[in-house]
């Protein structure tokens, strides 16, 4: 029996290790298998192991796509057997994913956020009109409102409309004495009735005598 034992490192590494060790010698079985017929039969039979692993998911033809990809992953592309799939390749596999670009985006208002000169471009393509204007100056709100969540102090409109000029590229030009924002005081309110119901943090102090 001692001649028997077998260590691992004298196994072959496993190339997939959530399937372990038996899928893996019945995979490298099968690649020895000769017969045509009997092979196809035998990887059939590991593919319904291999789905078994995860019940809920062994019907689903993305998921028996993903099997027998990986079934022949395991197999050092050295299986050859008839895949209802496409057969991967190993080029495939171990070709780079194209760099995705990252949007750079440096505003110079940091504290509105890039959603807010988004809002500003698409209301720049409005037609002139109520609802236009109405946009605007439920976005000069917005602003006025990000500005507070960084200042605490009050601010002029006559800040909030100067930015919004100059974020449009000059093209929503606000005549201060036409219309008021929102209260500082409004919106500072608000902002503390979003927070106030946010779940408050469990105390990991224990109950019973307080301690000082």
């Amino acid at each position: 029996m001692t001649n028997e034992l077998e260590y691992n490192s004298e196994r072959s590494k496993l190339i997939i290790p959530e399937y372990g060790r038996h899928i893996q010698k019945m995979v490298e079985h099968t690649v020895e298998i000769e017969d045509d017929e009997e092979r196809n039969k035998v990887a059939k039979s590991i593919i319904a192991v291999m789905g078994n692993m995860n019940p809920h998911l062994r019907d689903v033809p993305d998921f028996q796509h993903k099997l027998w990809d990986q079934l022949f992953i395991i197999s050092d592309f050295k299986l050859d057997v008839d895949s209802p799939f496409p057969k991967p390749s190993r080029e495939m596999l171990e070709e780079r994913p194209k760099r995705m670009t990252y949007p750079q985006n440096f505003p110079k208002y940091r504290f509105y956020g890039n959603n807010i000169k988004r809002m500003i471009d698409q209301a720049n393509q409005w037609d002139d009109g109520p609802e236009k204007e109405g946009l605007i100056f439920t976005i000069a709100n917005h602003m006025k409102k990000s500005y507070l969540s960084w200042n605490r102090d009050t601010v002029d409109d006559k800040v909030i409309f100067g930015h919004l000029s100059e974020l449009s590229g000059g093209k929503i030009n606000i005549d201060p004495t036409d219309e008021d924002l929102s209260e500082a005081s409004e919106l500072l309110r608000s902002n503390k009735k979003y927070a106030a119901k946010k779940p408050a943090k469990k105390s990991n102090r224990p109950r019973g005598r307080k301690r000082y």
